[in-house]
């Protein structure tokens, strides 16, 4: 603050210097530079005092009162927008100042019976001084914003990226480590059942007579019985009763011996499945440690600062701001890694409130790409700074709706669905079939779309986020209890479509000339650590509907091909509303049911338009 104030001292002391500065007997730079410092709203007393003490003691009295009253003129005007709009735009000062120097150097001139070569040279001059206005209010603009910070603030948001992709690194060697650890354990291999055969022979065979004649020899009866005996329990889980009858030929205790190789395969049995498990969790750690580093290096290589590179239009966006009486104190590009830029500024309107569209206008024009406000920001700028991000503002809008009917007889749906829309020009729509009806299927499927939610909301993908969100749901260890996932993500600046599905039903795509099915037949999630997700990628184009459904809405058609009814009864409706085109599919699915709704049912539908 005292840097600026300083530098608007700097500013006024030079017009002093601007009095002494003649052009043909007339002194244009006086109301020229008056009328761009006096638009910076710093200083403005001080500032008019210092181009008064300079017109008094450099100028004549007479030419003085002329320049006087075009500074006066130049102040009103710009009091009065400022007044009006909150703010003033250059070339209105410049006008202002330009005009009122004009005007009264025509008038003075036919006060003396000047000639028409005078008054032509009174116009020149006001001209003269529009297009100084002009000019030296960027040079004073520029000289006030100028700062050396942008060069270090460079440096410092580079460390952190550094910093991030050593995190990312560290935690991708950690599931690494998981991921050497991560073999199956075979039961039942040659060694164990070795392993077997010695704990059940040295229990009851030690204090037995017979045992050196059933032991010592390698290709002694016992040896085959025993191994056979060890295999049956392998494959049937039980002992084989003739095995049992042949044991007995040899060995006077068979029933004891059978029943400890039972104990002791179950134990085996039990260690194993123990150890799987633990295998399982730790595949489940070493994909949420990929996770995390991915989450880390996407932060720190998605997007790049780039304000040092266009300090220019950044220059220009205060500049404009300003104009419409915004004061941006500091302003951040950033350019993604597909070439489309975001802007966070730290904005405050100069007079009261000033409606949040006015910063947007000067920033697409200095920006020149089509910019808009982030989705939750302020709608009005107020005279304490606050933070305001950009986006460029995408090519579609979507839009979306839903119908759904819950189960006759049931109190809850056990269908959940999400809409959401993350800052980075993308529609995502989420449809989750919970196993059964109910509460308990509602729960279930209600825990899907939050954990998908919090995922997306924290800049996970889709993909990291489904395999997230199936490890916690695997974690859960509860059984019988999975969920269906259909996922469409729509990026809105080119109409691309990805569609993931697990476990879920055909998703439909309504085109001007035909209806496209897309099937799924990979299992729901929270089976099995190992994710089988099924991954389509369209196109849209602009009036294009995206139709999601659950299992209730094909199961009952009671047709053969569920999926080319529904593609028929999609093509046979005429609407451009998302909602009205859902309530109509389910309306026509009841005729199909006559009236009654034996399971959930629920119909997701969006559609893209351009802008």
């Amino acid at each position: 603050m005292n840097k600026w104030r300083t530098k608007h001292i700097i500013v006024s002391l030079i017009g002093i210097a601007a009095c002494k500065i003649s052009f043909a007997g007339c002194f244009p730079f006086i109301p020229a530079y008056f009328a761009a410092a006096y638009l910076e709203n710093g200083g403005r007393i001080f500032l008019t005092v210092c181009m008064l003490f300079g017109m008094a003691f450099m100028l004549p009295v007479s030419i003085m009162a002329k320049y006087v009253m075009a500074i006066l003129v130049t102040m009103i005007v710009v009091r009065l927008s400022e007044l009006v709009s909150k703010g003033c735009y250059t070339w209105m000062a410049a006008l202002a100042a330009g005009g009122a120097t004009a005007v009264l150097s025509a008038g003075g001139e036919l006060l003396q019976a000047g000639n028409k070569q005078e008054l032509l040279s009174s116009a020149m001059e006001g001209l003269f001084v529009f297009a100084g206005t002009m000019v030296i209010s960027r040079i004073i603009h520029s000289f006030l914003e100028f700062s050396w910070k942008g060069s270090r603030k460079q440096d410092s948001v580079e460390g952190q990226q550094e910093r991030l992709l050593n995190y990312a690194r560290s935690f991708q060697s950690l599931s690494d480590v998981f991921g050497r650890m991560n073999t199956q354990q075979q039961m039942m291999s040659r060694e164990e059942m070795g392993i077997m055969r010695r704990e059940i022979a040295g229990k009851l065979c030690v204090s037995c007579d017979q045992c050196s004649l059933c032991w010592e020899q390698q290709d002694s009866p016992m040896h085959q019985c025993l191994m056979e005996l060890l295999a049956s329990l392998k494959e049937a889980g039980m002992a084989n009763r003739d095995l049992e009858l042949k044991m007995q030929e040899y060995c006077p205790y068979t029933q004891e011996m059978v029943t400890e190789a039972v104990r002791v395969f179950d134990q085996i049995r039990l260690n194993e499945a123990w150890y799987n498990r633990l295998v399982e969790n730790r595949e489940v750690i070493a994909d949420q440690l990929d996770a995390m580093a991915y989450i880390m290096e996407d932060c720190a290589k998605k997007e790049k600062d780039i304000s040092y590179e266009r300090k220019s239009r950044l220059g220009d966006l205060k500049y404009r701001a300003k104009e419409r009486g915004v004061r941006v104190k500091d302003a951040t590009l950033w350019e993604k890694e597909d070439g489309r830029w975001r802007l966070a500024v730290e904005a405050s309107a100069v007079n009261g409130c000033i409606a949040t569209r006015e910063l947007s206008k000067a920033v697409s024009a200095a920006l020149g790409r089509k910019m808009m406000p982030g989705k939750d920001e302020k709608s009005l700028i107020g005279r304490t700074e606050n933070c305001f991000s950009y986006e460029e503002e995408p090519k579609y809008q979507g839009i979306y709706g839903v119908a759904r009917l819950v189960q006759d007889g049931a109190a809850v749906s056990g269908d959940n669905f999400s809409f959401l829309e993350p800052q980075n020009g993308r529609l995502i729509l989420c449809l989750s079939d919970g196993m059964g009806s109910g509460s308990v299927a509602c729960k279930e499927s209600e825990t899907v779309i939050e954990l998908i939610e919090k995922f997306v909301e924290a800049g996970f993908d889709i993909d990291t986020s489904v395999r997230v969100m199936n490890s916690a749901m695997v974690m859960k260890g509860r059984d019988d209890l999975f969920s269906t996932v259909d996922i469409s993500e729509i990026n809105l600046y080119d109409g691309d479509c990805r569609i993931y599905k697990i476990g879920a039903s055909a998703t439909f795509i309504k085109r001007k000339d035909e209806v496209e099915c897309l099937q799924s037949t990979s299992l729901p999630v929270g089976v099995t650590y190992q994710l089988d997700m099924e991954k389509t990628k369209k196109q849209l184009e602009g009036g294009d509907f995206l139709v999601m459904v659950s299992d209730g809405v094909l199961e009952y058609l009671h047709v053969p091909h569920p999926e080319e009814k529904m593609q028929e009864i999609i093509e046979s409706i005429e609407t451009n509303n998302a909602t009205v085109m859902a309530k109509r599919i389910l309306e026509r699915v009841l005729l199909f049911t006559g009236g009654q709704v034996p399971d959930d049912m629920t119909v997701l539908a969006a559609a893209i338009w351009e802008r």
